[in-house]
């Protein structure tokens, strides 16, 4: 098995589960009505149904249309992999969160019709909408993708600064 696979299967066998369990975990043992505020004023656990996209937007579009914009971005995760080289752990590893974080909601959207979110940051003049954790595996694994990108760019270019030196 290839590294790149290898870092792949380990995150979404992780991330995946993980998000499955809380989501339960939430389903079953919190109210809507009565958060648990872990850091008064600024984090609570929530139980929130997102039948919408992120941040709480597009509440009224059918579901089947986020079941097929999702099958959509897993075939772009399934194309970026294979371009990805053998030994590249951190671009795997970041396909990986996105994927788990893709197929985590998946499941909600199919099983329930929408998401399950219950993390919830009060900002002060802002109440970040609530999220999970296929939410957050998501933004992490684009995060270092981004992240993966840039450094990929400025070796490169520090590169070409050698071979073009005095």
């Amino acid at each position: 098995m290839s590294p790149k696979l290898r870092a792949l299967l380990l995150v979404v066998g992780v991330v995946l589960p993980v998000d499955q369990v809380t989501k339960y975990w939430i389903a079953t043992n919190v109210s809507p009505l009565d958060p648990i505020r872990v850091i008064p004023g600024f984090f609570s656990i929530t139980h929130a149904r997102n039948p919408g996209a992120a941040l709480g937007l597009a509440q009224d579009v059918h579901v089947a249309f986020f079941i097929v914009l999702t099958l959509v971005a897993l075939g772009l995760i399934a194309s970026f992999y294979r371009k990805v080289e053998a030994r590249d752990r951190l671009s795997s590893t970041s396909l990986g969160l996105v994927l788990a974080g893709a197929l985590g909601n998946l499941i909600d959207r199919v099983r329930l019709g929408e998401v399950i979110d219950f993390l919830q940051f009060d900002l002060g003049l802002f109440i970040f909408p609530d999220f999970n954790v296929a939410d957050s595996a998501i933004v992490i694994g684009v995060g270092l993708l981004l992240l993966d990108v840039v450094t990929a760019e400025a070796e490169e270019s520090v590169e070409v600064g050698k071979e073009d030196g005095p």
